[in-house]
């Protein structure tokens, strides 16, 4: 496998210790490349402009710059996937990186095969979020009164498309939306670029936070088979 086919991934962390371990998880990992790490967010902000990896993993909380200025930097100006990673699942965290526009945030007591996971998915264009951080998000991102934006989501939207942006919003891979639908995979595809065009989101992480705001997740499931 050459380094084009691996996944490099960077670690932005001030616990030496933390990220010793990790690098030598992605160095013995099959499929990843270590591109390289730092202590603080100034630092790894420079480092991934200048090395470019597909995935960052960056602390929350470091001395000086925090993971959150470095993330909106690296994610102004770079084409790399972030994923935070914090030992708090404050809200307020959650929220500002996902509205940067990071791909995934995990707690740091998740296990090695977890942060892989993440980093594949992060990775492959979907969302990873801690399922402690998406209980949060649902109730923070419950809608208390109909908006304009429900209202336009719901009109743009077929039955089919709010089938399909529901089981993104709770995690499911295009597989598992495949099978629960009973659809194709390329059609779960082609629903999602039709959705992602609609809505104009990123990635499935903003478009499972549209869903939360918009409060598709706490309506009833339809059994429409339209499109």
């Amino acid at each position: 496998m050459t380094d084009l086919e691996r996944i490099s991934v960077f670690l932005a962390d001030d616990d030496a210790g933390w990220r010793g371990a990790y690098r030598r998880l992605f160095e013995r990992t099959p499929g990843f490349r270590f591109a390289g790490e730092a202590a603080d967010g100034a630092t790894a902000a420079r480092l991934v402009a200048a090395l470019r990896p597909a995935v960052a993993l960056l602390d929350v909380q470091m001395p000086g710059t925090g993971g959150l200025a470095a993330a909106r930097r690296i994610l102004a100006e770079t084409g790399t996937r972030v994923v935070m990673l914090t030992t708090f699942d404050l809200d307020e965290y959650v929220h500002e990186a996902l509205t940067l526009g990071a791909s995934g945030f995990l707690l740091k007591n998740a296990s090695p095969a977890e942060v892989l996971h993440a980093v594949r998915a992060v990775h492959a264009g979907n969302a990873m979020l801690a399922p402690e951080v998406t209980v949060r998000l649902l109730d923070r991102f419950r809608p208390r009164r109909p908006d304009e934006r429900h209202a336009f989501t719901r009109r743009v939207l077929s039955p089919r498309e709010l089938e399909v942006i529901r089981l993104v919003a709770r995690g499911r891979s295009n597989q598992e939306i495949a099978d629960e639908l009973r659809l194709s995979l390329e059609t779960v595809r082609t629903y999602l670029r039709r959705i992602f065009a609609k809505l104009d989101v990123r990635d499935r992480t903003h478009l499972a936070v549209l869903a939360y705001q918009a409060g598709l997740l706490h309506e009833p499931r339809r059994t429409s088979t339209s499109g």
